[in-house]
């Protein structure tokens, strides 16, 4: 069989067997697996594709994220949950629901601990060398519980709480009735002044301020929730330098020097009438 062409000539018959394949027949099948051709641009009308990621991007990087401390303090927190109110009421205006406030570093909150939950955690914390000389709770997590379970099994005077930043677990805090404690034997204490502890988990957030932003923060946070508290009490170790220049740092003066059971402290007070000086 002929075809007649353009020029009235007549072409010859075209043979499937010898003749090579027309321009429009030699591009690759489509691929099976998606129906589409890997070279064509994408019907603008398809279903998405659900493990395609931004524009340009390659998914391997996202399987190659290093898994830091942090990382992994996040995601064992994320997935154990979020504790809720304490079972029973404090005396310090319900910390738990002081919520999250917006800081240089990210948003913090104080989150009141779950022993079963937060005990590896906080563990870790106090067997660091630097922690365990001025917090005295090294060893294997009976010790830490027992602290925590005086506490949180008291009438309300304490709570312990991890500090979050960023969604991040990463300082221990406990918030206290300073007015309620032995402390208030060492010093002229005044009715609902309350008092700070606190320790930065891992050793990167150390040195570089964040232990002065996060103290201000959170007697901010107290003296925000505590209308009938004046003062925000601390009371480091006097050879604990660091922590004595981020109570500084954060607003707090010198009030005098204590000599305690296990140490000899500084009675370090932030007044609510100085706040906004200090």
């Amino acid at each position: 069989m002929s075809t007649e062409r353009d020029d009235g000539r007549i072409a010859p018959a075209f043979d499937p067997l010898t003749d090579p394949l027309p321009d429009a027949l030699t591009g690759r099948l489509p691929d099976p697996l998606t129906g589409l051709l890997p070279d064509a641009p994408r019907d603008p009308f398809a279903a998405p594709d659900p493990f395609a990621g931004p524009a340009g991007a390659d998914i391997a990087d996202t399987l190659e994220l290093p898994l830091t401390d942090g990382l992994i303090d996040f995601l064992a927190y994320e997935r154990q949950g979020t504790p809720g109110p304490p079972p029973g009421p404090d005396l310090l205006d319900g910390v738990a629901g002081w919520g999250a406030v917006g800081t240089e570093a990210g948003p913090f909150r104080l989150v009141p601990v779950g022993i079963e939950r937060d005990i590896r955690l906080i563990g870790q914390w106090m067997n660091d060398p630097a922690v365990a000389a001025f917090w005295g709770l090294s060893g294997p997590d009976g010790v830490i519980a027992d602290h925590l379970r005086v506490q949180l099994d008291g009438d309300g005077r304490s709570v312990p709480c991890l500090g979050v930043l960023g969604g991040i677990p990463m300082s221990y805090w406990e918030v206290y009735r300073a007015d309620l404690d032995p402390i208030a034997r060492h010093y002229p204490s005044r009715p609902h002044d309350t008092g700070i502890h606190f320790l930065l988990g891992n050793v990167a957030d150390r040195g570089r301020g964040l232990g002065t932003l996060l103290l201000r923060t959170v007697s901010d946070l107290v003296l925000d929730h505590r209308p009938s508290c004046g003062r925000v009490v601390g009371e480091p170790d006097l050879r604990n330098t660091p922590s004595l220049a981020a109570f500084l740092g954060a607003g707090f003066r010198l009030s005098g020097e204590v000599q305690l059971p296990d140490k000899r402290a500084a009675v370090m007070i932030r007044d609510r009438v100085l706040r906004a000086v200090l």
